[in-house]
């Protein structure tokens, strides 16, 4: 790829359901560091829309519920046309530290990789011991696949060029669109690279299941193969 960069102009996207709770002090938090938001409600039934609206996001608001994966390829097709050079994307529960997103910008305006993905990995102690194998198992067997060793093909805390986004074509609708993203990134001739955030695990409910999202996954590395 060439190592032409265009000037950093990036917006935080942010899938989210039920995230009433949390998702007006993130939005602020996010909006403190001078960055625009996008908001994809993914047909929530509580306030979420109207918390994040009220923080200052831009709430794009979808009438069926479709997944993470729906309503982040939403958020990233509205800061395309809005023309943003970076799209930086952000989970609604907590799990997500705002005041690590300038670590994402400071490697996006050094790095050359169109991809940069947060590495919980490092130091896990906060990831429940599930949840921190099944990572483990899921970037080592996509990192294999690959040739492209990816600590953390799960998180969803990453930040992605515009020209990367407009040369692959994302298709998935729940979580398994964080490991898509990283498999056609490779392979359309991306560079992907990781940077350490923080393993932040709350006792909410959470929308993720491992066994459930397991067999999503592996469903997904046959179609691609």
């Amino acid at each position: 790829m060439s190592s032409d960069r265009a000037p950093l102009n990036a917006v935080v996207v942010i899938p989210a359901y039920q995230a009433q709770a949390g998702i007006r002090s993130l939005v602020q938090s996010v909006k403190a560091l001078n960055l625009p938001v996008i908001v994809v409600d993914d047909a929530s039934s509580d306030r979420t829309g109207a918390e994040a609206e009220a923080a200052g996001a831009e709430v794009l608001t979808r009438s069926v519920n479709a997944g993470k994966g729906a309503a982040l390829r939403e958020g990233i097709a509205a800061a395309l046309a809005r023309r943003f050079n970076w799209v930086l994307t952000m989970d609604a529960d907590g799990q997500h530290l705002p005041e690590e997103i300038p670590r994402f910008l400071e490697a996006a305006g050094k790095d050359q990789a169109d991809l940069i993905i947060g590495n919980r990995m490092g130091n896990p102690e906060g990831m429940p011991l599930k949840r921190r194998w099944t990572n483990r198992f899921m970037s080592w067997l996509l990192s294999r696949m690959l040739g492209v060793p990816v600590p953390d093909t799960q998180c969803g805390f990453r930040i992605i060029s515009s020209r990367l986004l407009e040369g692959v074509d994302l298709a998935s609708s729940r979580f398994e669109i964080d490991s898509e993203l990283v498999v056609k990134s490779v392979r359309a001739g991306f560079r992907v690279a990781s940077i350490p955030v923080s393993s932040v695990y709350r006792s909410d409910f959470s929308f993720i299941r491992p066994v459930r999202d397991t067999i999503r996954f592996i469903r997904f590395l046959r179609s691609v193969r």
